[in-house]
């Protein structure tokens, strides 16, 4: 649901799933076969997942960080990891960039260079995200939702970011 004035975009898990069933008609659609999803932990892992498992790909994992601050809401310096995590050795072959959103288009920019620099096994990459922002840099091989009015999207799960261990417990008072 986007807020009137269109700058807060507040999603619900049945929305944030259907848009990532969405992603993968995309990518279905299109008729590119990959060998396996790289997802940008951590935004791009709950796409990643789904999209592993309905195209019955194996997925890897590369950390990428810039939301710390206020939790997650302040964008620092990027951080890339330099080790990928993939259950089959190297990655190589055709590959399947995924991430929730570009925001700006550093950071997928940025993983993109470095792949191509970096890992030389990989023949062809291409990139999918559920939104596209009218500020970002970058755009992507596929996307679902392009977001003129650049809104902060709240994601369903974001309610963790802020809480703690002990928050939890007063919860659910165990």
């Amino acid at each position: 649901m986007l807020t009137e004035d269109g700058k807060h975009l507040y999603v619900s898990y049945d929305e944030y799933h259907n848009l990532i069933e969405k992603l993968a008609l995309k990518v279905y659609q299109s008729g590119w076969e990959f060998d396996t999803i790289l997802c940008l932990a951590r935004g791009g892992m709950r796409p990643g997942d789904i999209l592993s498992r309905i195209f019955d790909k194996p997925l890897a994992i590369m950390s990428t960080s810039s939301y710390r601050a206020a939790a997650g809401t302040e964008q620092g310096n990027l951080d890339i990891a330099r080790y990928i995590t993939t259950p089959k050795g190297e990655i190589a072959g055709k590959v399947l960039l995924v991430d929730d959103l570009a925001d700006s288009g550093h950071t997928l920019r940025s993983v993109i260079t470095q792949l191509k620099t970096n890992y030389k096994p990989i023949t062809e990459l291409r990139s999918a995200v559920i939104w596209t922002k009218q500020l970002s840099t970058f755009e992507a091989d596929y996307s679902v939702e392009f977001l003129p009015t650049n809104p902060w999207i709240h994601q369903p799960f974001e309610g963790y970011d802020s809480m703690r261990p002990a928050q939890l417990l007063e919860k659910w008072k165990l």
